[in-house]
């Protein structure tokens, strides 16, 4: 009887496994039938061969400015140190010590004072980049507040904020951050900062106007019918549905704000000397463009490959995060 007893409860478990299992396996297959909205985004990015080859050049581009400090140790140059026998060398040369007899070879040349154009060029896309990235994240921080504050409110602080934000955008770009660079004379955060005062404005239009039309949503109502605060139903109910905007947003602002920065360094407003960026680069270069076009033509051809990496990525960021679309 035991055994009996002891063969029926193996059963029963053996039977209550068998439908846990089943039971996830339909689960499974109605997730593989219906998927969630990022896996349908990302089935559809996947698809996309030019997206695809940016995201990994943009990659590759950020893990060689994270590497700066292996690259330095490398090639044995610092990125401030000079050395006057190796000044405007080209690409690939070897430039011996000749008191010690020690050979060191400059893979990209070295500018005007010798410094080594790999190691700094390496710095300066992380320093480029740094000052980029942390616009961008201001610029969404501010953008989102004030469209979203614009927006669910309305009214009169509906109309004067916007009205700030159209004065803002009337004003050149470029202007109004030499005038403040000046003014303010900041390093790489402040620089960040001072070109997330002119990036958030687009930002800000585009939150108002998906916030006018999400807070007329019956779940949103519905929220505020069961005492829902402001600040909860702006939090939970709808910044979750702007998630996927604010994504493409700042994919696709994220190359002018490089370009901001490299222009800002270029004309001498942005970071300054020793500390190299890829704008203070080309800045020097140009008084060399006549010896030599390298120097000039390495740190441009970073940033353009940068942006467009970017801008490429964006684009079809943009086309899979698109709720429209189907496969």
């Amino acid at each position: 009887m035991a055994k009996s007893s002891t063969l029926t409860n193996l059963v029963d478990e053996q039977e209550d496994v068998t439908k846990y299992t089943s039971l996830g396996a339909a689960q499974r297959d109605r997730l593989k039938e219906n998927p969630g909205f990022y896996t349908r985004a990302w089935r559809r990015l996947r698809k996309d061969k030019v997206a695809i080859a940016s995201m990994i050049g943009l990659i590759l581009i950020v893990i060689f400015a994270l590497a700066a400090p292996l690259i330095e140790t490398w090639t044995g140059h610092p990125y401030t140190s000079t050395n006057l026998r190796a000044a405007l060398v080209p690409p690939g040369t070897v430039v011996v010590d000749p008191a010690t007899g020690e050979s060191t070879r400059y893979w990209l040349g070295a500018d005007g004072a010798g410094r080594d154009i790999l190691v700094r060029l390496a710095y300066g896309g992380r320093v480029s980049l740094k000052v980029a990235t942390l616009a961008l994240i201001f610029s969404v921080i501010i953008g989102f507040t004030v469209g979203s504050v614009a927006g669910y409110f309305g009214g009169l602080l509906d109309s004067a904020l916007m009205r700030f934000v159209d004065m803002l955008m009337c004003i050149p770009g470029i202007t109004l951050l030499l005038i403040i660079s000046v003014m303010m004379r900041p390093g790489p955060t402040g620089l960040a900062f001072v070109i997330a005062l002119l990036g958030w404005t687009g930002m800000s239009r585009l939150i108002r106007g998906e916030v006018l039309s999400l807070k007329r949503r019956d779940y949103v109502d519905a929220a505020r019918v069961l005492g829902a605060s402001d600040h909860s139903i702006i939090t939970k109910h709808i910044l979750p549905n702007l998630i996927s905007l604010i994504i493409v947003y700042a994919s696709l602002s994220l190359p002018s704000l490089i370009l901001y920065e490299a222009s800002l360094s270029y004309l001498g407003f942005g970071v300054r000397m020793p500390d190299p960026s890829w704008g203070n680069m080309l800045n020097e270069a140009r008084q060399l463009f006549r010896k030599s076009w390298t120097f000039t033509f390495i740190p441009g051809m970073a940033i353009l490959v940068t942006a467009l990496c970017i801008n490429l990525f964006g684009n079809g960021l943009r086309d899979a995060l698109d709720p429209r679309l189907k496969e």
